[in-house]
């Protein structure tokens, strides 16, 4: 009896040992002369990047704690009020221990929970190839002071190889540790800053856990890759010799129109706004392109990526834009603008009979010389 009582505890204690935590428990010690109430931030980045509180607590004779839930592993921040510096930190559940010097919250040791010992694994190494790049800037300053254009130029080499090893470090720990935040922040930073393309960051992103493909970060990276391949699919759409895509919109007086319903001979498809100045400027050279080919087949169909319909209605009547115009008034959210990949205006386009682009973006003596090309 007494066997199958220890074999019943013995199978109780490891199944409680297999059971993830269900929230997070961050106990926090700060060294150094610091207030008791002195404030602790737990904050996240938001909308512009910026800074979010999550939470608050107090310090009391050097510590502090946060406590509760993370459905997915996310990455935070500790703030000290009146102090310098911040903490980076993995929420997720589990026991997390932060330990810091009040003066130096940068070189916090945080440990306890699988993501953070990761991380900080990552930074140490990383922290490494820092330090040699640093080494090397300050013996290139001493090299340029000195005019020995020779080390200089041997520096700025040894330079690019600590880049390129840099790069693949950080694409090998990616690599090797699918089960990571860090590998889907790493990766998320390399698509910004273009460091691999949108194909290397999907096949990197396919690599990641399931848990951490539900995080935010990487669920911004599918998003963001997405948003790529679609735009990559409209700047085909809209290349020299596609057909222009249809699109319906409001008119001012609140109709729907087509721009296969507004098509002529030659159309002019211009993307514009009452708030910007080259468009405005550009406006008289169209006004007079239009009245003197209008009738020997020229349509202008322009489409206004203002904010308010005042604004856009004023305009059409203040530069004299005889012409049809449609807009949804929803600025570069405009659906048009995204099916044409219009993240910059003024922008044209100029389309055949049939709908077909001929050219693009062209402007004052270019735009007139093409439309007397195709319609003469």
């Amino acid at each position: 009896m007494k066997k199958i009582v220890l074999s019943i505890g013995l199978m109780i204690s490891i199944a409680a040992c297999n059971q993830k935590p269900e929230g997070f428990t961050i106990n926090g010690n700060l060294r150094g002369d610091l207030e008791n109430g002195t404030q602790v931030f737990l904050r996240t980045v938001g909308e512009n990047n910026q800074p979010v509180d999550v939470d608050t607590a107090k310090v009391e004779n050097g510590k502090f704690t946060f406590t509760g839930a993370a459905e997915t592993p996310e990455l935070n921040y500790i703030f000290i009020d009146k102090l310098p510096g911040y903490t980076a930190v993995i929420l997720e559940n589990g026991d997390i221990d932060f330990n810091a010097q009040k003066d130096s919250l940068g070189l916090a040791e945080i440990k306890g929970t699988p993501q953070n010992e990761i991380f900080a694994d990552y930074m140490d190494k990383s922290k490494e190839l820092t330090e040699q790049a640093q080494s090397i800037q300050q013996d290139m300053q001493q090299a340029n002071v000195k005019k020995d254009t020779a080390t200089a130029k041997s520096l700025q080499d040894e330079m690019v190889e600590l880049q390129d090893k840099y790069k693949n470090f950080e694409l090998d720990y990616i690599e090797s540790h699918p089960d990571a935040l860090i590998s889907a922040l790493l990766i998320d930073r390399a698509l910004g800053t273009g460091t691999v393309t949108a194909e290397e960051a999907q096949v990197m992103y396919e690599k990641l856990s399931p848990e951490i493909k539900k995080t935010k970060v990487a669920t911004a990276i599918q998003e963001r890759l997405e948003g790529q391949k679609q735009a990559e699919a409209n700047a085909k759409n809209t290349s020299v010799g596609a057909k222009a895509p249809d699109f319906s919109a409001p008119t001012p007086d609140g109709k729907d129109l087509a721009l296969n319903d507004a098509l002529g001979k030659v159309t002019l498809v211009d993307f514009w706004a009452a708030w910007c100045k080259p468009c405005r400027a550009e406006n008289p050279n169209i006004v007079n392109i239009y009245e003197k080919y209008h009738d020997k087949g020229l349509n202008v169909l322009g489409v206004s990526l203002d904010r308010t319909a005042e604004a856009w209605k004023k305009a059409i009547k203040d530069d004299g834009l005889t012409w049809q115009h449609v807009s949804h008034v929803a600025y570069f959210n405009d659906p048009i603008a995204k099916l044409y990949n219009i993240d910059a205006i003024p922008a044209a386009f100029l389309l055949d009979e049939n709908g077909v682009i001929v050219a693009k973006n062209l402007r004052g003596p270019a735009l007139e010389a093409k439309v007397a090309e195709l319609l003469n």
